[in-house]
């Protein structure tokens, strides 16, 4: 029974390791006003009439704190790569030289500052039901466990450790986020 009950802790805690690395993912594509190559992570281009993503035919690099460098690998596609960065709409233009895109970061609006930041709200509360579903889905498999003969006091236990479990990856959530909201109000 203890060694069932650690591969659920252990299970728990991989999903919620999960859950953090996809917000924090979700995280590093909201823009803060400073390049950054992740911004345009997601973005697919066309390239030989296939939509592929963008890193596989580019280089993105950061020239400096609000310049963005996209070398393609071949000049043939930069027009393709342009029209996949507009067509995103993530509101960014990129110029075209002949050899590269630059792309040039916008600085942030008080206002756009806001949006950011609820997004980053929005994408923790996301990151958060995530964990509570993975909370849940631990305290089922240890109800069937209890059928199953575990006792009364390892049932309540195993709980305490499943919502001490869950109360660390909430809290590591909520200082992810804190970072996030100081990297976007910071101007």
């Amino acid at each position: 029974m203890i060694e069932e009950l650690q591969m659920i802790y252990d299970e728990l805690k991989t999903s919620n390791n999960n859950s953090l690395q996809h917000f924090d993912s979700a995280l590093s594509k909201i823009r803060a006003g400073k390049a950054s190559p992740s911004m345009l992570s997601g973005i697919m281009v066309e390239y030989y009439e296939a939509m592929t993503p963008l890193q596989q035919v580019a280089n993105v690099s950061v020239m400096d704190a609000r310049t963005l460098i996209v070398q393609p690998w071949e000049k043939s596609s930069l027009n393709d790569l342009a029209k996949g960065i507009i067509d995103s709409n993530i509101g960014l233009n990129p110029q075209n030289n002949g050899e590269q895109l630059i792309i040039s970061i916008p600085p942030l609006t008080e206002e756009r500052r806001r949006d950011l930041v609820k997004k980053a709200k929005s994408e923790s509360e996301n990151a958060k039901v995530g964990v509570r579903n993975n909370r849940k889905d631990a305290l089922d498999m240890i109800k069937e466990m209890k059928n199953d003969g575990l006792s009364e006091d390892m049932m309540k236990n195993a709980e305490v450790e499943i919502q001490e479990i869950t109360n660390l990856s909430s809290k590591q959530i909520d200082a992810q986020f804190e970072i996030k909201e100081k990297d976007i109000m910071t101007v």
